[in-house]
């Protein structure tokens, strides 16, 4: 039996606000929860069995995806009682696995939109007999400060782990750890049980300093770490633009629409303008002249006559004005927004939030 660990409820839970007030606290990414995409694309490289590693309500995950039936998977759930980090986090579920001292476990974080061959990584590991083997991706030498780097040999393999650079004389490589991993199980067992522990920090460097076969695979296929509102939406268009595929994507109601995915219920007026990879809630309206564009519009949500939504994200039940302009910005679930309103440039409405008409703008005044 194949096995995997996904890692929830970490970077993630900066979305947590925007969604505690309700009954479905999983934010949706092209029409299902995130986690769904992860699921699929498991059990398509072979995966039969994953222990959810969880640290945030993780009767949300059991009570949605159950025994994992549905996806043709076995699901287990363990719940950290206190941070242990993402190596405590590995360790905490270690009893839970059915693998042999030697068998490879994958490993894969809950935050990350990724479309690397997890087969190809696994039989990379098993070819070179590699005690651990990293999914590794480059960025771009301006985005590289964000990340801590791996640099490997020629022959793929780690020479080291170094924190996010701090000056160009410390950019030794354009590669950084994309957060899949494939452990030996004899590895998994080896971390500190009972404390918190980084794998980036003190696993990743203790095994090379005692001379462990760590390998880089370095892989350039999608990658985006969702962690951020902002990354969330793009992640969500690009998946319904078909940038990344994803046997979880639910069927759109509107084949008319390319760019966009409307799920049942959701009711679009005749002149509003829906594209650039939106996703249209189910029983969500969109009225007459209103214009989404590469945006997630929630389950029961109403953006009024002549708004518009560029690049955001309209929680569950919520409601847009007329004519209220959001360009990049997140409301939460239930949050009323009246007319003529102008949010931008990652501003942030919580759960059942009111404003009233006209009363924030980021532009002049109206004449």
């Amino acid at each position: 039996m194949a096995e995997a660990i996904l890692l929830v409820g970490g970077k993630g839970t900066r979305l947590r606000p925007l969604t505690v007030n309700t009954p479905k606290p999983m934010l949706e990414v092209a029409g299902v929860p995130f986690l769904s995409h992860q699921l699929v694309r498991a059990k398509a490289a072979g995966i039969d069995r994953i222990v959810f590693a969880t640290a945030y309500r993780p009767e949300v995950f059991e009570a949605y995806f159950g025994d994992g039936s549905a996806f043709g998977l076995e699901l287990d759930y363990v719940t950290e009682t206190e941070p242990m980090g993402t190596g405590g986090a590995i360790r905490n579920v270690a009893d839970r696995l059915r693998s042999a001292p030697e068998d490879p476990v994958l490993i894969f974080n809950g935050d990350i939109l990724s479309g690397v061959d997890l087969v190809a990584l696994v039989d990379a590991h098993r070819a070179r007999q590699a005690d651990v083997t990293l999914h590794l991706t480059c960025v771009a030498r301006e985005k590289l400060s964000a990340f801590g780097l791996v640099p490997t040999d020629s022959d793929g393999w780690v020479t080291a782990f170094r924190e996010k650079p701090q000056r160009a004389e410390d950019i030794v490589t354009d590669q950084i750890n994309a957060g899949c991993y494939v452990f030996r199980r004899s590895i998994i067992d080896a971390i500190p049980a009972d404390r918190p522990v980084s794998v980036e920090r003190e696993t990743f460097p203790g095994l090379l300093a005692a001379d462990a076969k760590v390998l880089g695979v370095v892989e350039q296929s999608y990658w985006r770490d969702l962690g951020t509102p902002e990354a969330f939406v793009h992640g969500s268009a690009d998946l319904v633009l078909g940038a990344i595929d994803s046997a979880a994507i639910p069927a759109t109601t509107r084949a008319d629409l390319a760019d966009a995915l409307v799920l049942p219920g959701a009711r679009l007026d005749a002149d509003a303008k829906v594209g650039g990879g939106s996703t249209i809630g189910a029983q969500a309206r969109i009225a007459s002249g209103a214009e989404v564009t590469g945006s997630v519009v929630g389950e029961g949500a109403n953006i009024e006559a002549g708004a518009v939504v560029r690049d955001s994200i309209v929680g569950r039940g919520a409601r847009v004005g007329a004519g209220t302009v959001l360009d990049g910005v997140v409301i939460g679930d239930g949050a009323q927004l009246g007319a003529r309103n102008e949010l931008r440039g990652g501003a942030r409405v919580w759960c059942d939030a009111v404003i009233g008409d006209g009363a924030v703008r980021f532009s002049a005044d109206e004449s």
